[in-house]
This record gives C-alpha cells, structure tokens and sequence, in this order.
C-alpha cells in the first residue's frame, strides 16, 4: 500500500457491465522449491471490489494504523498492536466479508500429490501416503522423501534426481508394511519408467507449465470460484515472471476447457491498483494464519475470522489443519479438479508434464509457442512486463 494516495495511472475498467472483474495476488511463492523454501503454504487470494471502494478501504487501514511506512504489506496488520484492524478487516460485516477468497496450498502435500499425478496418473494415492507421513516413516526419512520427490519433478536440478528419488522410496518400503500407504509406494517403485520419461522431456527442452509452481492452478481454481452459476469474470493480477504470455493462454485455454467463463488475464503492477492491494494483504494473512495451523501454534479467533474466506478445494493434506481451516463439511478431498490440467498436461510423446500445445485464444487453431529460459529461480515478481493493458 503506497503511503499516498496516488495509486499511479487509472485502472482500466471491466469492457463490459457483463463480466465481474476480480483482482488477485499471492503469498509464499519459493518458485520450484516447495520442500526447502522460506513458507510451507502457499496463498492465492482474490477480492472483488470496485477501484474506489478498494482505495477507500486502504486509506482506512492507514488511518487505524498510521504507520510511517511508505508501503504496508500483510504484516503491519499481524502485529500483535494491530490486531484490532486485523479482525475489523475479516470480520462479519467487515470491508471485505463475502467479496473476497482465498485458495491455499499445503506444499509438502502438493509435492506429493504431483507425485502420485506423475508416476501413478492420479494425484489420489498421495493422501494416505502423505497422512502417514512422519507418524509411520519417523521425521528423517519422511524429510529425506519430500526433498527427493522436489527434486524429481522440478525443472531445475543438475544431480540424478531419479536414482535419489527411487532410494528414497525404497527406504520408506522398508518400514511401510501392513500400512496404508504400503501399495501407493509399491506403485511408485514399479513407475520407474515414467520418472524417466519425465527428466528426459525436461531435457529435451523446457516445459511450458512448470508442474511443481501452485500459481497457475491457483489461478484457474480462483476462476472456477467466481465464475459459479456461469458468471463471465476478468481477472486482474499482479505482476509475476512466471505470468508469460503463453503462459496466460495456456490458463484461459485451461479454464475454458474445464467450462469456466474466464474472459481474460491481464496484469497490473500492484502499487497502481488498491484492489490487489487488499488481495495482497488477505494472501498474506492467511498464508501466516495455515501455517500457524500446521504447527499448532494458532490463535484459534483468527483462524475462525479466516474460515469463510478459504476455498473448500484449497490443496491440503494435513487433516487436523484442514478441519479447522476449511470446516468439517468441506469434505476430504484436498485437491481442486482444474489440478489434474498440469498434473496430466502433455502426456504425449514420451515426455509427461511438458505442456499440451494451447490454442491462442484470439486466433483459434494457432498453437502458442514455448519460450526457453523464461523462468527465474524463484519465479516471483519482477519488472518484466508480459501483456500488460
């Protein structure tokens, strides 16, 4: 949040009263690096507001806070000073109670579940073997396991990630009889082939669809959510390098393909929109307030505050977090059916994972060229600027 009120040139307005423009923004990104990063959830929030409204809401949170601060991000409002501004904005009633939601992704558990969707073509089989988890492997060798299946499925790894990936699976073997989870490994150690495959088609050239960054699937679960009952919707996002022209075509053919009336992506940079402001401070609050979840160190009011917001589909394993999350009615089913897109996205020619050719959307029937090198380390925001209007 700038600390004037100047949010830089006008926002361009929806093209048409027909379609819902939604602004949206993340929190957590570590890029491919889900078992080693900085965060272990990963938040994709979105806020359905006017520009004005939105502005109008910011310079309220700068007038209860009055911090020196040019920009205000998630955590001046999670200190423990600012709590009360922190439960005015989730609250009943609050400034963006029933305008806004957010998708979260437990990142242990995405990792294990595009696991299963790689060697198993089903990302199913990941949930008993992920609740079993340190319970029957014991900490060590469950750790030693997620690192290798990080390793395994992302593009950027010049060791033998197959060979340490199938060691690893080999010594969870070893301590898994009569568990649960026994057959999902016996199927992991009999798809030796398909990891092959798999770093061969990352050889070969870079995949469009980078299948260990939650963005992209947050995104078209963000769509699928405001899009209910055959809405059409914009969405409005802040920058990101991952977010290529190709890549944003690739989302829109996905969405439209799942049946989801998404008009279009474009970007913005935050600073000059006050809607993906507030959408930055929700992805921010509730990526804190999941992972507090996970280690059992919450404030059990916030997290209440938080429950209305959180997207029933949201990708997590962790069933005691999950219930306290979400709500016990959401069921168990952890993963969001627009996943299955990158999970199975190009399985053709030998090479899985690498992205199917998608339809420019503008000019049907002419395939969108993968770009090489496109990704950075990390893959969070920068200064390119792909598509912006």
């Amino acid at each position: 949040m700038s600390g004037n009120d100047a949010y830089g040139p006008p926002v361009a307005p929806a093209r048409d009263a027909g379609v819902l423009e939604v602004a949206c923004d993340e929190s957590g990104s570590d890029g491919e690096n889900l078992t080693g990063g900085n965060t272990d959830v990963f938040a994709h929030a979105s806020v359905r507001l006017t520009v004005p409204e939105a502005a109008g809401h910011l310079r309220e949170i700068r007038d209860r806070i009055r911090s020196p601060a040019e920009e205000y991000k998630a955590g001046h409002l999670l200190r423990e000073k600012h709590r009360a501004v922190l439960e005015w904005l989730l609250a009943p009633g609050g400034p963006i109670h029933g305008a806004a939601h957010v998708h979260l992704t437990e990142k242990a558990f995405f990792v294990v579940e595009r696991t299963a969707g790689l060697l198993l073509g089903d990302g199913g089989p990941a949930l008993p073997l992920f609740r079993a988890g340190p319970r029957v492997f014991g900490d060590g060798l469950w750790r030693d396991f997620l690192d290798a299946a990080n390793r395994l499925l992302r593009v950027r790894d010049g060791g033998e990630p197959v060979d340490v990936f199938f060691r690893a699976v080999g010594l969870l073997r070893r301590v898994a009889a009569g568990a649960e989870a026994a057959d999902v490994l016996e199927r992991f150690a009999a798809a030796r082939g398909r990891a092959d495959a798999h770093r061969a088609g990352i050889l070969a050239g870079r995949p469009l669809i980078p299948v260990l960054n939650p963005l992209l699937p947050s995104i078209v679960r963000t769509a699928a959510y405001w899009s209910r009952g055959g809405r059409r919707i914009r969405l409005v996002h802040d920058r990101q390098n991952l977010l290529t022209p190709d890549r944003i075509a690739w989302i829109e053919e996905t969405a439209h393909g799942s049946g989801i009336t998404l008009d279009g992506l474009r970007l913005v940079a935050a600073r000059e929109d006050p809607r993906v402001q507030l959408a930055d401070f929700l992805a921010g609050i509730a990526r804190k307030i999941g992972s507090d979840e996970l280690h059992r160190r919450a404030d059990p009011a916030l997290t209440s505050l938080l429950r209305p917001y959180v997207d029933a589909a949201s990708v997590w394993g962790d069933e005691r977090s999950r219930e306290t999350l979400v709500g016990r009615s959401a069921g168990p089913a952890p993963s969001a059916d627009p996943d299955r897109a990158v999970r199975m996205a190009g399985r053709r020619g030998g090479a899985p994972l690498s992205a199917p050719a998608p339809q420019h959307p503008s000019r049907p029937g002419t395939p969108v060229a993968a770009k090489r090198g496109e990704d950075r380390p990390r893959g969070e925001r920068g200064r390119a600027r792909p598509r912006m209007e």
